[in-house]
């Protein structure tokens, strides 16, 4: 291919990039895919400490990721147990990876019922396999992110995420 001059060059090698920007950005190329503000996650994590408050639980570390399992926000309130800030952020990355509640990973790895997981190996990543963490999801089904909460029992850590989750549903729409 000759080019008749450098400025045309540019023009078409702008062009090249631009069509290749589009293809592969959704948001450069007008599709629209649902998302997790950062004012969806502070409305979730606001409803899970009022949730906290309400039923006078033990105080909670609150992760909340987008659909790539990046960190979106996180809250530790004021004397929740250090150690379990690490295990809500990993609870939110596995039920952003999987997409599942991490309830439903632990059934996967231990079993349920007295019947033994069907993946007892996913023990050994960094899945984390025990309730707290969930997967958000938007009315079509589209992931937009996960919660991950620790702090109390599991079962605790997960009806505070629901309260968090719940707490957007109309966002979701």
């Amino acid at each position: 291919m000759k080019f008749t001059s450098g400025k045309s060059f540019l023009v078409m090698v702008a062009a090249a990039v631009a069509t290749t920007l589009t293809a592969a950005s959704p948001s450069l190329s007008g599709e629209t895919r649902p998302f997790l503000t950062l004012d969806m996650a502070k409305k979730m994590a606001d409803a899970c400490e009022a949730y906290q408050a309400a039923n006078d639980l033990p105080k909670f570390n609150i992760a909340i990721v987008d659909r790539g399992a990046d960190l979106v926000l996180f809250r530790r309130q004021d004397d929740a147990f250090l150690g379990s800030g690490k295990i809500a952020l990993q609870k939110a990355q596995s039920s952003a990876s999987v997409p599942v509640p991490t309830r439903v990973i632990a059934e996967f790895v231990y079993g349920k019922d007295g019947n033994p997981g069907p993946l007892p190996g996913l023990v050994h990543s960094d899945v984390v396999a025990f309730a707290g963490g969930l997967p958000i999801a938007d009315a079509s089904g589209a992931l937009v992110g996960a919660i991950g909460v620790s702090g109390a029992s599991a079962d605790q850590d997960e009806d505070c995420a629901k309260a968090a989750v719940a707490a957007i549903a109309d966002d979701l729409n």
